[in-house]
């Protein structure tokens, strides 16, 4: 199940909330071990796409296949090899950090180590320390840690960065290349264009629930002849 050219393959999907187009005939492709990218303003459809996609949503019509696998909504044997990390996570204030891995790690029948994860994440110092009393980029990377938790193969993060510091952003991204490595495949929701730069092998621009350009940033950069500009 491990071998694929495309993890996932979204065809036509639509999502309608009476006269909203939320999504509205969105299609691609994602390739096993890339950093995949949704690019686009507030309101665009990233995030409801990527929730049809992780089965937090249904959508009104459209074909989904992942790992290989024509499925009409994600089901429990999917959810197993795929780790999210929602554009707001509610967590317990009043539980340390390693009970919060913890916790979450009871919810998978494999998964890593809770040391290691804490390690890999950089919040090993921190790990007695309440959730509620972490930093802005602390719990961004714990939220991260999370959705590792289960080592799955495909990981989609909904906006990671956005409300960081630079030197936190910085480490998140650090963070992404690292399972790039280790031949994650990464699906990300961003508004910040040199994010998307920085990390995609492919963007997809998306706008009012439709896809209006995609590439390689590089080619992205050409089409709009945005390569060097002096003013």
């Amino acid at each position: 199940m491990n071998n694929f050219k495309f993890i996932v393959e979204v065809e036509n999907l639509k999502k309608y909330y009476g006269n909203v187009k939320a999504v509205d005939g969105v299609s691609f492709k994602i390739k096993q071990g890339s950093i995949f990218t949704l690019l686009g303003p507030n309101g665009a459809g990233k995030t409801t796409t990527l929730e049809i996609i992780e089965g937090l949503r249904t959508p009104d019509s459209g074909k989904i296949t992942i790992f290989g696998r024509q499925v009409e909504k994600i089901g429990r044997e999917e959810k197993e090899l795929i780790g999210v990390s929602l554009q707001e996570t509610n967590l317990i204030g009043n539980l340390t950090v390693k009970e919060t891995f913890s916790m979450f790690r009871s919810f998978y029948k494999k998964g890593l180590r809770v040391d290691d994860v804490l390690d890999f994440v950089s919040l090993k110092d921190k790990a007695k320390s309440y959730v509620d009393k972490l930093s802005g980029g602390q719990r961004q990377r714990l939220a991260i840690g999370l959705a590792l938790i289960n080592d799955p193969l495909l990981l989609f993060l909904d906006e990671p960065t956005t409300g960081l510091d630079p030197q936190a952003r910085r480490s998140i991204w650090d963070l992404l290349l690292q399972l790039k490595k280790q031949g994650k495949t990464i699906v990300l929701t961003t508004h910040y264009m040199e994010e998307a730069e920085f990390l995609s092998d492919w963007v997809c621009i998306i706008d009012h629930g439709k896809i209006i350009r995609e590439g390689t940033p590089e080619d992205l950069i050409k089409s709009i002849g945005g390569e060097s500009v002096i003013e």
